[in-house]
């Protein structure tokens, strides 16, 4: 049950996009400049190195053809810069360069921006040059991403579970090992699989192409892929010995190693690899997910068999150094990521740190409200019960590293308790039934709660950081485009409608778009209810695709102004007929996306 709502919560914590870590910091040209001559080179800055793809820059010219380009590469500043040759005798007009790269952190990321010779003029559309994003793919790849990351919690917890504790009967556990082995695998392979597809947006048939092969496996995320499936097979032939009951110095050497090394393969290829104190935060990174696998599978593998009471304090202080880890790691990143603290309101990264921290504090909160009980249980029964016989007792459920391990007396006939220790055996006196139930209810609302703080965190590791957004937000160029033709609209309304879910009926969106013509336009929401009235959300958000030229998606970073949402800085380079995708979340889990098509004026 435990493992069902571990998987369960992680799918829903990976319903919200996933957003890209890499942010354009500037470029060269500058967004909507006028130039008096045409450039040598397209210059692109980012807040972290990125990987290019076939194609990472393209060029429409003022009549909407596609400029020939030749392949992008990292420009003089380092992996984090792209530069790009211009063929000479550019004409005067205003030029479209639309650009997709590879986030340190493996995530493809996409944007557009304008520049003119001599004159402004009105960008066109061209013919249309495929998708932007594949549904299909981006959930397979999601999904193969936590299926990999709750394996590998499993595979390190319950070997170590295994080590330290070692059970009289690890028949569950060779279940957990190979149900996670497997698992672990398989997702793997997918990921290598659909690393192509994921990169270049397209779709998941896209993946039996040989000729992308190559690009993938000498890539970054490619490569730490590779290591993950060579440490498979060692993984393999430890946790197997452990099992059958090793206690050999070269088998836990060698089973720390490949623990050590399956977490680098995680931390080399996300934000860690990135950014500022590069080896101090792959260290963090790999210790943070070391501890989280073996508190969660530990707790995982606890309550699955039946261990003495001394193994069960054995493996409390063992997931009380974890806890101790975590906290202090996960200090460390959320101080790499956030930045200045006035981004804890301004960014979603911000308030998914903020979340998170009320997790962990209702975690600490229900340890202590559980630690209380078990002592006044103690108490109660002790100075009641007769002298009785000590005897070993199985555990049913642990809690994790805040389990409470100590001396309860238990009445015969009666079932497992949910935090144990050596536990007296009453002669017709101890604690009522529902008292046993009622503290493994408490362990397993402790354990419910650790999982969504793991869940916040894994969707923490795909947001942009507040860091980079406030970077890319102080040094990015600001959009300025021409004024409305005569005789076109100064806005645009659009009304999306969205079914409310459980509620019942269907409410709507209303947006507007002001200037709504190429260049920066300021963007203002209202949610209304099926009744008509206004309604709050938990969220809002934007974003804008133009398939015909392969642009986008762009996001609009909408913040809530009380009763609205709204922004000043959306940046649409090219006029065309755009896709408006909607997405409204109506309660903490539950979210609708609709779209709609919106014309922008050049």
């Amino acid at each position: 049950m435990l493992l069902g709502a571990v998987l369960v919560l992680l799918l829903l914590g990976g319903a919200a996009p996933v957003w890209a870590h890499a942010a354009l910091r500037d470029s060269g040209p500058r967004d909507g400049t006028v130039l008096t001559s045409a450039p040598r080179h397209l210059d692109l800055s980012f807040t972290e190195s990125v990987g290019l793809l076939d194609g990472s820059v393209r060029m429409l010219d003022p009549d909407g053809r596609r400029v020939h380009l030749p392949e992008a590469r990292h420009g003089p500043g380092g992996a984090h810069t792209v530069r790009v040759a211009l063929p000479d005798g550019l004409g005067h007009g205003t030029y479209t360069v639309a650009w997709r790269v590879v986030s340190a952190d493996s995530h493809p990321v996409s944007g557009a921006f304008t520049f003119s010779v001599g004159e402004r003029t009105p960008a066109v559309a061209a013919p249309d040059t495929g998708p932007t994003e594949d549904p299909a793919t981006k959930s397979l790849h999601n999904i193969a991403r936590y299926l990999a990351y709750l394996a590998v919690a499993l595979l390190i917890g319950t070997a170590v579970f295994a080590a330290v504790c070692r059970p009289p009967d690890p028949a569950p556990l060779r279940t957990h090992l190979r149900v996670a082995w497997w698992t672990l695998l398989t997702a793997t392979l997918a990921l290598l699989v659909l690393r192509a597809p994921y990169e270049a947006g397209t779709g998941p048939a896209t993946a039996l192409d040989a000729s992308a092969l190559p690009h993938t496996l000498t890539s970054r995320p490619g490569l730490a892929l590779l290591a993950r499936l060579a440490l498979l097979a060692p993984a393999a032939y430890v946790a197997a010995r452990v099992l059958r009951g090793s206690r050999s110095r070269v088998t836990y050497g060698t089973g720390a190693a490949v623990a050590v090394a399956l977490a680098l393969t995680w931390a080399a290829a996300e934000h860690a690899s990135a950014g500022i104190q590069v080896p101090v935060a792959v260290t963090s990174h790999a210790l943070h997910l070391l501890a989280a696998s073996v508190w969660l599978g530990g707790l995982a593998a606890l309550y699955r068999t039946e261990v003495p009471a001394p193994a069960v304090a054995r493996f409390s202080r063992l997931a009380f150094t974890c806890v101790t880890v975590l906290v202090v790691t996960g200090t460390y990143q959320a101080w790499r990521g956030l930045g200045p603290l006035d981004a804890l309101t301004t960014t979603s990264y911000g308030r998914l740190l903020l979340a998170k921290l009320g997790a962990v504090a209702a975690l600490l909160t229900a340890a202590t409200l559980s630690r209380r009980w078990t002592r006044r249980l103690r108490r109660g029964t002790e100075a009641a019960a007769p002298p009785r016989e000590r005897v070993s007792v199985g555990v049913a459920a642990g809690a994790g590293p805040v389990a409470m391990v100590g001396q309860l007396p238990v009445a015969q006939g009666s079932g497992p308790v949910a935090m144990a220790g050596e536990l007296p055996a009453a002669q017709g006196s101890g604690p009522p039934a529902t008292k046993p139930l009622a503290l493994r209810r408490s362990v397993l609302t402790e354990a419910v709660i650790g999982v969504v703080v793991l869940v916040l965190t894994t969707v923490l590791t795909s947001t942009l950081p507040g860091r980079a957004a406030t970077g890319a937000a102080a040094a990015g160029p600001a959009a300025r485009g021409p004024a409305a033709p005569a005789g076109q609209p100064r806005s645009a309304v659009t009304t999306v409608p969205f079914d409310l879910g459980a509620t019942g009926g269907r409410g709507t969106v209303q947006i507007s778009l002001d200037p709504a013509r190429v260049g920066e336009n300021s963007v203002q929401a209202v949610v209304f209810s099926a009744d008509g009235g206004l309604s709050t959300v938990p969220e809002l958000r934007l974003s804008f695709t133009l398939p015909a030229q392969d642009i986008g998606p762009l996001t609009a970073d909408l913040t809530d102004r009380g009763g609205y949402w709204a922004t000043d800085s959306l940046d649409l380079p090219v006029a065309g007929d755009w896709t408006m995708k909607v997405t409204v979340r109506t309660t903490d889990v539950d979210q609708v996306t609709e779209s709609a098509r919106l014309r922008v004026w050049g």
